[in-house]
């Protein structure tokens, strides 16, 4: 891979678009209307097709107006058709924008051809092309491209700069924003105005499908790292300027390994987009895939050393004898876990000095008989409450206690005994004392 100064400007172009559509799709990922950046990337279309129609101009500015008015009135026609039809958002989303998408195709096809809008490049964008359009911004040549999605970025970022307050209001609790005098339908239609407006800056880089990515993916992934807002805003556009340069990055050496001649880079960036989300799903620090996983291996872990705990004191009281011992191929047989979870459980009771292994076999150690006694009362006063208070069978009572003595808390364990201090469970098995 050879890197020119080409290279360096298409990616810098990709991660400003990028970021570009990533701060107003992370406001719809909060507000739980991704989609909605779906239709607001299509019906720019007709937008676009009809103001040049009105005005027989292309400049641009003029069909950034006439995105901007479709736009938001993309989002009165879908409220419309949901309150109206009665159909649920989703459904309303799909209605409006494939309808007015197709009427948009129709009008730069057929209508509107003059307007120098290749309908494969608003599709699919050319990013590759970018650099060969260039102007002079500050005595530097720079692709025009670029200076039109920063634009759009610097734009964004100063509007959610301004209504900072009223953005984060309403993307979690409009009724509260609304109690506090807000209008959380103005800043919806603002929110709408400023995708619409995004959508179009981002159509000769990214292409109207492929810029759905860059608005939905990046603020998704970033919802995954953390549950605080700013913080998402700057993870959202790190994910986005990162999707830019690993798209960039694929679609030179990529094709190369799989006998392709070439990638389209927009294409790419998208790719690597959902790439970088799958590492946020399985890597987040509280929701991902692997934590999830870690948390419950350290559940079932516990859950199972209480077992043995419990397993153990129910032999000894059995036996009548403190010697009393299981051997160690009696107590994994017992547990209802893997071996491998059975080889964790047994080493992590070793570890915690709560049980001894001796020639014949496993036996509780004091401090292991402590919070063995005190796991087998809390099973047993869970017993005699579903018996007594629930009107359970006593043969149908086991399970379910089992399962709530792994959850019960020191404070729940003696709001039971207060509720009911009898000395046996329903099987005439003593309770043992708290404490001893």
């Amino acid at each position: 891979m050879t890197w020119q100064l080409y290279d360096t400007w298409v990616v810098i172009t990709g991660a400003l678009c990028a970021m570009a559509c990533a701060l107003p799709g992370a406001q719809l990922v909060l507000r739980r209307r991704s989609m909605m950046g779906d239709a607001i990337s299509h019906v720019v279309l007709p937008g676009v097709a009809i103001a040049f129609l009105v005005t027989a101009s292309n400049d641009p500015y003029v069909m950034l107006v006439g995105a901007v008015i479709i736009g938001v009135l993309t989002t009165l026609l879908i409220d419309l058709v949901q309150r109206a039809g009665k159909t649920e958002v989703g459904a309303s989303m799909g209605i409006v924008f494939t309808a007015l998408f197709a009427l948009g195709l129709v009008l730069i096809r057929k209508a509107a051809d003059d307007v120098h809008i290749d309908p494969h490049v608003v599709i699919y964008g050319s990013i590759e092309l970018s650099y060969l359009d260039q102007i002079r911004l500050l005595g530097w040549e720079v692709p025009r491209g670029a200076v039109v999605n920063g634009a759009a970025l610097l734009a964004n970022g100063v509007l959610f700069l301004l209504f900072h307050k009223e953005l984060k209001i309403t993307a979690f609790d409009e009724s509260l924003a609304a109690s506090m005098g807000f209008r959380p339908r103005l800043v919806q239609g603002v929110l709408m105005a400023m995708t619409a407006a995004t959508a179009v800056a981002a159509f000769e880089t990214v292409g109207s499908i492929l810029v759905v990515a860059m608005i939905i993916i990046p603020g998704a992934a970033a919802w995954l790292l953390t549950d605080r807002y700013g913080h998402m805003l700057l993870w959202t556009l790190l994910i986005a300027a990162l999707s830019a340069l690993l798209g960039h990055v694929a679609a030179l050496i990529v094709p190369g390994w799989i006998g392709f001649e070439g990638m389209s880079t927009s294409g790419s960036m998208a790719v690597m987009a959902g790439v970088l989300f799958v590492v946020a799903w399985a890597c987040a620090p509280q929701h991902g895939l692997i934590v999830r996983f870690h948390r419950r291996v350290l559940l079932s872990r516990r859950i199972a050393m209480e077992d043995i705990l419990g397993l153990l004191y129910r032999y000894e009281e059995e036996a009548k004898q403190d010697a009393a011992a299981l051997t160690v191929a009696d107590v994994r047989e017992a547990l209802s876990v893997s071996h491998v979870m059975a080889a964790l459980a047994l080493r992590g009771v070793r570890g915690a000095k709560q049980v001894q292994f001796q020639t014949g076999g496993v036996r509780l150690t004091e401090d292991g008989r402590v919070a063995a006694q005190a796991l087998v009362r809390t099973h047993r006063l869970w017993e005699r409450f579903l018996w007594e208070r629930l009107g359970l069978r006593a043969d149908h009572i086991h399970d379910t206690a089992d399962r709530l003595e792994h959850f019960t808390s020191e404070e729940m364990a003696q709001e039971l005994a207060q509720l009911d201090d009898a000395g046996e469970d329903p099987h005439g098995r003593p309770i043992p004392p708290a404490g001893e």
